[in-house]
């Protein structure tokens, strides 16, 4: 399945993709793809909508598609997980995966524009596969870990490289200013994407090929980083884990590339479907 929200900022309701392409709105039913919905079997109940289609309300084409999970109890992002990134970061590879924090108030729709935030000079891109809990998880093992991933999606990991990286402390302040985690178009249910280890992805900057990757280039798998996270924090349903990104990134250009007011950034990964995002400049609303 193919999950959806839909509407203006703040009043998204829930909706699905159908396999010939429409899009249903699925609010009379599911109150919003929350957290109460993945720990309530949600997912079980959207199959038996799905076969009731020709009763329910279409959506149109033109309508803005929001984040397709609400806004998650956290975002966990792990870094340097793709091998040539750290390479193109001029960092070793790391023994275990590298954790950060990205606020939940950064996300924001898949084709929504990207605020550049107020002072900065070096805001980048980063193609990244999500990972969506899908039930309450604690000290999981990794062959018990798929059981606990509602689906994936399509991950801008938009970040601020002087404010995460020349600024002291955590990176958590480049990671999580307002649109910095665009999400979507949709989430896909991991039954309809067995297999996370092959996965093309890829991002353009004004139409310039700039990541191309596979995630065969991951460091660590999606089994390792969930049962990895889950000894340090109980992931609750909903929340999203960023498993990293491919080489390719602003920062590791000679000389780096950032964006500026007016690029257009595309991105997608296969099964993913695609987003895109125009940069434009922080204005006060005060």
């Amino acid at each position: 399945m193919k999950l959806i929200r839909f509407g203006e900022k703040g009043q998204e309701k829930p909706g699905l993709i159908l396999e010939d392409g429409r899009k249903i709105d699925v609010s009379s039913k599911i109150a919003d793809y929350d957290e109460a919905f993945f720990a309530n079997d949600g997912l079980s109940k959207l199959q038996d909508i799905v076969h009731q289609s020709d009763h329910v309300n279409f959506i149109d084409d033109g309508i803005r598609i929001g984040s397709p999970v609400a806004r998650p109890s956290k975002i966990v992002c792990v870094g340097l997980n793709y091998t040539k990134h750290a390479e193109e970061a001029g960092m070793d590879l790391p023994g275990e995966p590298v954790l950060f924090f990205k606020a939940s108030t950064a996300l924001t729709g898949p084709f929504d524009n990207i605020i550049i935030p107020k002072g900065s000079k070096k805001t980048d891109w980063e193609v990244e596969l999500a990972v969506v809990i899908g039930k309450k998880a604690s000290y999981v093992e990794e062959h018990e870990a798929l059981h606990f991933i509602a689906g994936y999606a399509v991950h801008n990991d938009v970040s601020e490289r002087t404010f995460q990286l020349e600024r002291g402390g955590q990176w958590v302040k480049g990671k999580s200013a307002d649109t910095f985690a665009p999400l979507g178009p949709w989430l896909v249910t991991k039954d309809d994407l067995p297999d996370t280890n092959n996965l093309d992805l890829w991002l353009k900057v004004n139409g310039e090929m700039l990541q191309n990757s596979n995630t065969s280039d991951m460091l660590f798998k999606i089994p390792h980083l969930v049962s990895y996270i889950s000894q340090y924090m109980t992931l609750l349903p909903g929340d999203i884990i960023s498993t990293g990104t491919p080489f390719g990134v602003g920062m590791g250009f000679d000389p780096p590339r950032y964006l500026k007011p007016g690029d257009v950034v595309e991105l997608g990964i296969q099964g993913l479907g695609e987003a895109k995002q125009q940069a434009v400049a922080y204005e006060s609303t005060l």
